[in-house]
Formats: structure tokens, sequence, C-alpha cells
């Protein structure tokens, strides 16, 4: 078969639920790999958390992390970024906030947090990728790919009306779960850094597959013309896609079975 990129999301998409690749999912990518497609790993992640995925499924992909804030090839050569301005991060540091509520940036190397939080633990335990405490008040030269608040649904949907009526036109503002708030510089999200790696491999979106679950996941199945969505997908974002393909859920390893019959494998 002609070569394809298969791109797809991370968390209660290609991950299982103790947010690890299992055994049929990490086969099937290399079964792929090696016969020439080419793999992305698209997530809201920090780039370092997402390498570490990578190198646990021992594949050539292509990185688009902190919802395609940054684009990295299969060969780790940084293809874009787009920042957060100095600016709006400073005014969003300073943003009032829910005490519960975590402020989160995601620089080039780090990633910082206004406080403890060890709940949030588990979900990198696989990479080993962590935190740092910092107030963020003295950031200067940081260079942010994105600001995420974490906290409960109900505390983050005021902040989100602020940031929407504050800086709606100047940032792009997303879920990717129900207590965590994306936001990143207008215009970045995973279906501009997917267009991005499907200019740089020659590929036509007919040859695009994509896999999602959220709603930082909407423009990149959006784009595609094989998307398909998780049955544990967020129902507002199944109603938002009725093109797109519904499978089984992230637990039961629904992207790889996809991804079997599509290609073949089995």
């Amino acid at each position: 078969m002609a070569q394809h990129l298969i791109a797809s999301d991370l968390d209660n998409t290609l991950l299982n639920a103790e947010h690890r690749v299992d055994a049929l999912t990490r086969d099937t990518l290399r079964a792929l790999s090696a016969q020439g497609h080419v793999i992305a790993l698209a997530s809201g992640r920090h780039y370092h958390d997402i390498a570490a995925i990578r190198r646990q499924l021992e594949i050539p992909a292509w990185i688009i992390s902190s919802n395609g804030a940054h684009v990295h090839d299969a060969d780790d050569r940084l293809v874009n970024e787009t920042l957060v301005p100095t600016e709006l991060v400073q005014a969003l540091v300073a943003l009032p906030r829910p005490e519960t509520v975590r402020l989160n940036l995601y620089t080039h190397d780090r990633w910082l947090i206004d406080a403890e939080a060890p709940e949030l633990l588990p979900l990198h335990a696989m990479t080993g990728f962590t935190y740092q405490v910092d107030d963020m008040r003295d950031l200067k030269d940081e260079h942010v790919g994105k600001v995420l608040y974490i906290g409960e649904p109900a505390l983050l949907e005021p902040l989100e009306r602020t940031l929407r009526e504050a800086y709606g036109e100047a940032l792009h503002i997303t879920y990717s779960a129900a207590n965590s708030l994306e936001v990143m510089h207008r215009g970045v999200n995973k279906a501009t850094a997917l267009s991005r790696a499907l200019k740089a491999l020659d590929l036509p979106i007919e040859r695009a597959l994509a896999f999602g679950d959220n709603f930082n996941d909407v423009e990149m199945l959006t784009l595609v013309g094989n998307a398909y969505v998780v049955s544990n997908a967020h129902p507002e974002v199944i109603d938002q896609l009725p093109r797109a393909k519904r499978i089984g859920a992230h637990h039961e390893s629904a992207v790889a079975h996809t991804l079997r019959a599509f290609f073949s494998l089995d």
C-alpha cells in the first residue's frame, strides 16, 4: 500500500487506561513503520514527554507536541515552532485564578507548575518527565509553547470565559480533558501541525489517518479524510465530527485494531 501518515492523540486514544502503550499497539505501529508508513504522535503533552514514548516504541515517529506548538520530524529536527508571545504569557500568569487551579507552562525544556500536584504524576509515570514548581512571576526569557490550567471543570469554565473575552483573538483555547484548559498562540492546533508534516512529506491529505477523543483533536479530525473517534470520546466531540468513524475504546486497543484492519495486517 502507498505510504500513509498516521496521526494519533495519546491519552485516552492511543494509550491504555494506565497511560501506557500496550503490546498490540506497539507491535502494530512497529509493523506499519517498517512498511514505510509515517507515524505522528500528536498530543498536548510536552515534547520530552512524547519523545520518551517514541523511544519505547522504537520507531522514527514525528512528534506534534503542545497541541501543535512544536513539530519535530522523525529525525528529531524542529520543523516548526509557534510560541505564546511573552507579554501574553505574563498576562496569563498574572490573571487571577481559583486557589485550587494549577497553572502550568510548557517551555522548550521544562514543565513549570505553580504548586505541587502529586495527582498528576501517574499520568507521566511511563515517561519519567515531571514538573518543576515555580511561582513564574519572574519569568522573562522562557520560550512558552503552551499555558495549561488544571482544575475542576466548574472552576475552569469562568476562567475560560475570561480568557476568551480578553484574549480570544490572540490565543487558541481548547480542552484536552474536562480538567485541562489548554492555551496556545492563535492558529496553533494539531491540524496546522499535521498540514506541515504532510507538506514536508509531500503526501496528499487523502493519505492521512487521524485518531482522537477530545476538543483539542477536532481540527485534526476535521482535516483528514480518514478520521476516527474512540468510543470513550467526549460526546460533544463526537457530535462535532459526523463524518468521523466511531471505533472502540482506548483501553480496548481500538486504534491498533483499526489500523490492522485498514492496512490488512492480520
